[in-house]
């Protein structure tokens, strides 16, 4: 009978954790639902767009301060050379002109014939379109040269050949300053010397 007596006692032990799990699984049941309800809850609302209402107000409110103070500072210094107007007259920019000091030099392709010339440019901006040619004259005397060295003798026997000559080094200069300078600002240029041996 003692040993009748001990037997159902390991029974009582484990009916222990059996009363817990019911409890345990209501707990994870309930956790459950909150999470599906939450879920549903926050895609409804995300898929309404109801948080891109304030965050793009909140954008285009950043937006235009952005662009309030893009326009205060350019107001204030104006980023790339401006046109120089005439006093005389509103509407006519002023044309000012700078002579480059050192003559360019170069062989024509597939002749023993040799191009040399004197170049001026000329701009409606104010000085620094010159600061900036005097700044990089190494690279765009580099440039130009290559430009000069393409011509050929039938090239140079072309009546427009000085037109076509400078339209094409003046796209050159531009270009080199706008790399380097991010604004061109060259509206001609003009051979002041201009020798073929």
């Amino acid at each position: 009978m003692a040993e009748a007596a001990a037997a159902p006692a390991p029974e009582e032990a484990e009916g222990e954790p059996k009363k817990k799990k019911p409890i345990l699984l209501i707990a994870v049941i309930v956790l459950s639902l909150i999470v599906l309800i939450g879920s549903v809850v926050f895609g409804t609302l995300y898929l309404s767009g109801y948080f891109e209402h304030k965050s793009e107000a909140a954008a285009h409110e950043k937006v235009d301060e952005l662009e309030k103070e893009a326009a205060d500072a350019h107001n204030a210094t104006p980023e790339g050379p401006s046109k120089v107007k005439k006093e005389a007259e509103a509407t006519r920019f002023e044309n000012t002109y700078l002579q480059i000091d050192k003559e360019f030099m170069t062989n024509i392709t597939s002749s023993k014939k040799v191009m040399v010339v004197q170049i001026a440019v000329m701009t409606h901006y104010d000085s620094r379109v010159f600061d900036n040619v005097k700044k990089h004259e190494f690279a765009i005397r580099s440039a130009v040269l290559d430009v000069m060295r393409q011509s050929t003798e039938a090239d140079v026997a072309k009546p427009d050949f000085r037109t076509e000559l400078a339209a094409k080094i003046k796209t050159v200069m531009n270009e080199m300053l706008m790399k380097y300078e991010d604004f061109g600002g060259i509206e001609d240029v003009f051979f002041t010397s201009f020798v073929m041996q």
